[in-house]
């Protein structure tokens, strides 16, 4: 953590747990492993799940032997071996995933809590405006492709993927049904996405879940040849102000690395904790510590 980070308290800890226990379940089921829970998708098509240690869980802690088993069980389902919690909630995890045989990578965790004021939206050029998408909106399919691309080309540097490769990612998408599906969310009040448009085209979007009066901003992502120009702040700013005019009191996320965490901070975020994300070795190292419970950006 750095100075100007929050040493992390019980109830926003508590808070953020359960939400993490409720979002998945509206398109997962649950298989109990004593003190780790499996999600696991509900039909064929979605986001595929994880492990999380169990809530409210007060038996003995999980060890390597547990972790095998909910990996075994994920094998068997064809679904990731991944498991995903808080550091300073459940620090004794990180030793038994390692001990069977699995990496763990570090993410930051920031919040905007009740009391703390969100920094103003940057200002942006006439042409470029930021806005809530709805459901039946025509950009929906690139709001939703462009992250896709985004964490493609991880960092903030400027890259070379733009109109060509974002119209082939929405085709593909579309064809997938992955837009169909945040189209359902919005409707079911469990998705709220945003994007800057640049002349009518989406150049940055991102997403925020709400449980309640808590809600969780994942997959903002800029084409990488539209970085730079403070279109994440604008999307950000825009997905809080809609969290804060709809009961949403605390808004949280998990960074990739402290040079993203940064410009979350301009932002009015704070940190608070550690997001820890487990998986095989090898298996690249996400670009987002979490991802939308729909989609994966």
């Amino acid at each position: 953590m750095t100075s100007d980070d929050h040493v992390p308290d019980s109830p926003l800890l508590d808070e953020i747990e359960r939400y993490y226990d409720a979002v998945p379940r509206n398109a997962a089921r649950t298989e109990d492993f004593g003190a780790l829970t499996l999600f696991v998708r509900k039909g064929d098509t979605g986001w595929q799940y994880y492990a999380r240690p169990t809530l409210g869980h007060t038996g003995p802690a999980a060890t390597a032997e547990d972790v095998r088993r909910v990996l075994e069980r994920q094998r068997e389902l064809g679904a990731p071996e991944a498991f995903e919690w808080v550091a300073e909630r459940n620090p004794e995890l990180r030793a038994a995933v390692e001990a069977a045989g699995l990496t763990v990578h570090e993410h930051p965790l920031l919040v905007l809590g009740p009391r703390d004021e969100p920094a103003p939206a940057p200002v942006l050029p006439e042409h470029v405006e930021v806005r809530v998408l709805t459901a039946d909106a025509p950009e929906l399919a690139e709001a939703i492709a462009v992250p896709d691309l985004a964490f493609g080309a991880p960092g903030t540097a400027i890259g070379a993927a733009g109109a060509a490769e974002l119209a082939e990612k929405v085709a593909r998408l579309t064809a997938e049904g992955g837009t169909a599906r945040i189209a359902q969310r919005i409707t079911d009040g469990l998705t709220v996405q945003a994007a800057a448009l640049d002349a009518g085209t989406v150049v940055c979007s991102g997403q925020y879940n709400p449980v309640g009066a808590v809600g969780e901003v994942v997959g903002v992502g800029t084409l990488p040849s539209a970085r730079r120009r403070g279109l994440g702040l604008a999307v950000t700013a825009a997905l809080v102000a809609h969290a804060r005019a709809n009961g949403v009191r605390t808004v949280f996320l998990s960074a990739s690395d402290e040079d993203v965490a940064r410009i979350y901070r301009r932002a009015g975020f704070h940190g608070f904790a550690t997001a820890l994300i487990a998986e095989p070795a090898g298996t690249p190292e996400p670009a987002e510590a979490r991802e939308p419970a729909a989609t994966r950006a």
